[in-house]
C-alpha cells in the first residue's frame, strides 16, 4: 500500500482502522493483503493434545504482565527465522501503543519463566495479532488459545491474523476477501466507545 521512513504510534492508529499494517522496518512497508487471514472466535479449534497440555496446568497464562518481554521475544531469531522484521522502531512504536492501552500481550509462563506469548493491537472490538514466539513447546499455542478465549469472552468481533499459516489453520483460521474484512473491521472498530 505504501512505503514510509517512520513508524509511530499515531501512524499505527491511523493505519489499523483502515486495514493496513506495517510489515518491514527499513523502509517501513505497509500492507493490506487480499485475501485476509482471520480467526473466527466462535469456531476456535483446539487440537486435543494441546487442550490436554493446557488443562494440565503446564502453563500459567496472563494478560499484559510482560509486554516488553513478549515483543522482544517475538524479535528474537528462531529456527527458520534467523532475522526478524521486528526491530527497535517497531518495539518503540508498539510499546507506545501498549502504554496508551491499545496494544496487548498474552503471556504463557512456566514457573517464573516466560515460555512464550503473542502481542497485538486492540481497538474497540478488533484485535490484530502481530507476532508470537515460543521458548518451550506449545507455549505460544497455549497463549494463542488463551488470547482467543479471552477475546471471545470480551465479545471481540474480529481477530485479524493478517495471513493464514499452517500453524494458525490448526486453530480454525480462514481467509476472507479484503472487502469482507474491511466491512467487519469497520463494525468492530466502531464499537470502541460502547
Amino acid at each position: 500500500m505504501a512505503i514510509t521512513t517512520d513508524l509511530t504510534a499515531e501512524r499505527l492508529l491511523e493505519a489499523y482502522p483502515k486495514g493496513i499494517f506495517p510489515w518491514t522496518e527499513n523502509p517501513v512497508t505497509w500492507w493490506s493483503p487480499d485475501p485476509r487471514g482471520v480467526l473466527p472466535l466462535d469456531q476456535l479449534h483446539v487440537p486435543r493434545r494441546l487442550e490436554r497440555t493446557i488443562r494440565s496446568g503446564k502453563f500459567r497464562c496472563t494478560i499484559n504482565q510482560a509486554f516488553r518481554e513478549v515483543i522482544r521475544g517475538c524479535a528474537e531469531p528462531a529456527p527458520g527465522r534467523e532475522q526478524s522484521w521486528i526491530g527497535p522502531t517497531f518495539i518503540q512504536a508498539y510499546t507506545e501503543l501498549h502504554n496508551r492501552g491499545q496494544a496487548v500481550s498474552y503471556e504463557a509462563w512456566q514457573g517464573d519463566q516466560l515460555a512464550g506469548g503473542l502481542y497485538g493491537v486492540r481497538i474497540g472490538k478488533f484485535f490484530a495479532g502481530e507476532s508470537m514466539f515460543t521458548r518451550t513447546r506449545d507455549a505460544s499455542s497455549a497463549a494463542l488459545v488463551f488470547a482467543a478465549r479471552a477475546l471471545r469472552e470480551e465479545e471481540c468481533r474480529l481477530f485479524d491474523l493478517q495471513m493464514v499459516t499452517p500453524h494458525t489453520a490448526r486453530f480454525g483460521a480462514v481467509e476472507i476477501s479484503r472487502l469482507e474484512y474491511l466491512r467487519l473491521l469497520r463494525e468492530a472498530v466502531r464499537e470502541r466507545d460502547t
